[in-house]
């Protein structure tokens, strides 16, 4: 009878041992699955609030915009007007570049930009030769 109880022992510890490691699996598995569920539900929280920050943003900027939009248009300012070459200065530029002064020095000369007096001396050279 001796004989026949061992192996029925022996099968029955590896049955029990079996469980007992199943057992303990269970409760490890379940531990981690309550981590990852904490892990997921942080980074959920996470996400839900750079979504609001987000839709905040697009709500400022989009009140902006509105505001710009239904504000009154920028207006223009007026530059001055700049010197030019009125009838005393264009005298005056066509006595001095007979004179033999340079369009450099009749510009600085009148505060007037250097293309007026080229371009009037141009013209100026093209009428006398045209006579």
């Amino acid at each position: 009878m001796m004989s026949a109880a061992l192996p029925l022992a022996l099968l029955c510890g590896f049955v029990l041992a079996g469980l007992a490691a199943t057992l303990a699996g269970l409760f490890c598995m379940q531990r981690m699955m309550r981590a990852a569920a904490g892990r997921a539900e942080t980074y959920r929280a996470e996400c839900a609030a750079a979504v609001e920050a987000a839709r905040k943003d697009i709500e400022a900027c989009s009140r902006q915009l509105l505001e710009m939009r239904m504000g009154p248009p920028a207006m223009a300012v007026p530059g001055f007007p700049r010197p030019g070459l009125n009838l005393t200065n264009r005298s005056q530029a066509l006595r001095m570049s007979r004179r033999g002064e340079t369009p450099e020095q009749v510009a600085a000369a009148l505060g007037v930009p250097l293309q007026e007096v080229d371009l009037l001396l141009k013209v100026h050279r093209i009428v006398i030769d045209s006579h």
